[in-house]
């Protein structure tokens, strides 16, 4: 692989598609093994920049614009905790404006590389609201003049943060002050409008992050109890990290990311990832060593250290071991590239457990009133625990479940009749599709095999094998179809994602539905929710876009993960729970019955569902 060359898999682009499909899954997944995504380090260098800018914008901002604050004297932002309050400002800018996670070629946007701030601008774009038959004012699908007004408003309350002195108000400590409370409450009540209006532009600004802090900063009156708050903000994202990667998703997500990591090119490393590639890519016991030593150990003990250590040494070496795992994910280039949030960490974790040390007066004990801590705790912790047990229910953004193998995903399937150029003739966007924009850069056929090498990727995690299975049955022929990766689409249709199946799931296809006008069977999703936390059942959906969801079921994890990333046994076990009156599936697999549950047998041995399809 060169700086400006992808590294592509054995064999004439022009003969890709002439393949049948399982054998370009299985090439592009063992190719995947060894080369990652493929593409060329230039697009990495691009990220390089882009930090670097970030990191020099944070440091003008607050040098320049914080008087008691000197540019050059770092030592003095030392316990400034107006520092932290700017630096988070900064990063949510970055990211409610599209310029931080889901930004740039790894985020599949090639031309133009953000989407962001463009969309959120323009009249006549995709609305995704969340509750728009319940909540007053959020019905509808189109963005507005209103939308655009409140989204631009919300940018020039965190341009004013960004730019105004600190103020001498009850929590301030020091001679800097710390950001007016009214105007951190007003950001936190427009992002509360915002969200109901538009779940997209909310969870783009990364609210599990920083929102609870922000308002905080904004009510308390005293500079320890913010200093608690964020805290505990930041050991609640990491514990629910940890959990998150419980169960057998997290071993596939280590395999795929660390193929794909630019800087390590030892591809005999790479291989013994997996049991035993090509054949076998299931994950090897130095992947699992990797995710749950080297990933859920550390997230699940060093925060802990950090919250209730006052032991200097002791807090100082957790310290040392976040930063250096913020690092890594950092240089691993993970999709949808979370990379300015990791770079925060790196500076804020010696900054608050150091500079604000527990053992100083800064302990969880320390709190001026019960209540505050009481508060702080059912407001971080209700999503993750509403997320892992009623996934359906909450983004797994909210539900603190980064990077862990474990979200709503989906795979869809375009017949090829032109049936994808819809998409461009009938939306209001700015970008077109990934198709149209890799063509420019490669050519028709190059940009097939990067797109589909996408869908390998997904069907290197578990629920990528439930997605193939389900297309297997539903459309008559896998070959008359061009797949596409649900999360690729996801990024043309409203301008932005993280991994989140609910901002594609079946009402944002239905409204793509009421302006591009598939015919059934032109487009055809396979959709996947979350898996609970205490059970290995998995629910999905298909859903064709011109006839709505056609079936809903259920499938065991386990099953899923034991099976290769071609499916070569057929499609996964899978029970069916409930089929559209008068829909029958297009495949050649068997489509038995619907066997709702609670009637009959409902499960099988080792408490697989029963009554299930099977090739």
């Amino acid at each position: 692989m060169g700086f400006r060359t992808p590294d592509m898999p054995p064999g004439d682009p022009a003969e890709f598609e002439s393949t049948p499909v399982m054998d370009r899954l299985r090439m592009l997944a063992t190719h995947w093994t060894e080369y990652g995504f493929g593409g060329p380090k230039q697009m990495h260098a691009l990220y390089i920049v882009k930090t670097v800018l970030f990191v020099l914008g944070g440091w003008l901002i607050v040098g320049l614009t914080t008087p008691g604050i000197g540019l050059t004297d770092l030592s003095a932002w030392w316990g400034e905790l107006i520092v932290y309050e700017k630096l988070m400002v900064w990063t949510v800018l970055w990211e409610i404006t599209g310029h931080a996670a889901s930004w740039g070629p790894l985020a599949f946007k090639f031309g133009p590389m953000i989407g962001g701030w463009r969309y959120w601008t323009k009249p006549g774009t995709l609305r995704l609201p969340p509750y728009p038959g319940r909540v007053p004012g959020t019905a509808g699908d189109a963005r507005t003049l209103f939308d655009v007004g409140l989204y631009l408003v919300l940018v020039a309350n965190l341009l004013f943060l960004l730019v105004t002195p600190g103020v001498q108000n009850a929590a301030a400590y020091s001679e800097a002050g710390l950001l007016p409370g009214w105007a951190l409450i007003s950001y936190v009540a427009l992002l509360l409008v915002m969200g109901f209006r538009d779940k997209v532009v909310f969870l783009a600004s990364r609210p599990e992050q920083y929102a609870v802090c922000l308002l905080a900063f904004g009510v308390l009156a005293s500079h320890v109890d913010m200093v608690l708050i964020a805290k505990i903000a930041m050991v609640t994202i990491w514990l629910g990290a940890g959990v998150s990667k419980f169960g057998h998703h997290f071993s596939l997500v280590v395999q795929a990311m660390m193929s794909n990591t630019p800087w390590l090119t030892s591809k005999r490393f790479k291989r013994s990832l997996y049991r035993d590639p090509p054949n076998d890519l299931r994950p090897s016991t130095t992947a699992l060593g990797w995710a749950h030593v080297g990933g859920t150990v550390v997230e699940l003990t060093l925060p802990l250290v950090l919250l209730f250590s006052t032991n200097a040494t002791v807090t100082w070496l957790a310290i040392a071991g976040m930063v250096l795992f913020h690092i890594f994910i950092y240089s691993t280039y993970p999709l949808a590239v979370p990379l300015e949030w990791n770079v925060l960490f790196v500076f804020v974790t010696p900054f608050l457990f150091g500079g604000f040390f527990a053992g100083d007066g800064y302990g969880v004990t320390d709190f001026s009133r019960g209540w505050i801590l009481a508060a702080a705790l059912v407001l971080f912790l209700t999503g993750p625990v509403l997320g892992n047990l009623k996934p359906e229910w909450v983004s797994f953004l909210i539900s603190m479940r980064q990077y862990a193998g474990n979200w709503a995903s989906a795979t869809m399937a375009f017949r090829m009749n032109g049936a994808e150029d819809k998409l461009d003739t009938g939306l209001t966007k700015t970008l077109r599709t990934q198709r149209q924009q890799l063509t420019d850069l490669y050519g028709s056929d190059v940009a097939e095999i990067f797109l589909q090498k996408c869908v390998a990727f997904r069907s290197m995690h578990s629920h990528g094998r439930a997605h193939l299975s389900l297309l297997q049955r539903h459309l008559d022929q896998l070959e008359n179809y061009r797949l596409r990766e649900g999360e690729v689409v996801c990024t043309v249709l409203v301008g932005w994602q993280f991994g989140d199946g609910h901002l594609f799931d079946e009402r944002t296809i239905a409204a793509v539905q009421q302006r591009c006008h598939f015919e059934p069977g032109e487009f055809v999703m396979a959709w996947t929710e979350s898996q609970p936390i205490h059970t290995p059942r998995v629910r999905y959906k298909v859903v064709d876009a011109a006839l709505g969801v056609v079936e809903l079921g259920y499938y065991d994890v386990r099953d899923a993960v034991a099976e290769q990333p071609w499916i070569p046994n057929g499609p996964i076990p899978h029970r069916v729970t409930w089929r559209k009156p008068g829909y029958q599936p297009a495949g050649d697999f068997v489509h038995p019955e619907p066997i709702p549950e609670g009637v009959g047998r409902d499960s099988g041995p080792e408490g697989r569902p029963d009554g299930m399809v099977t090739g």
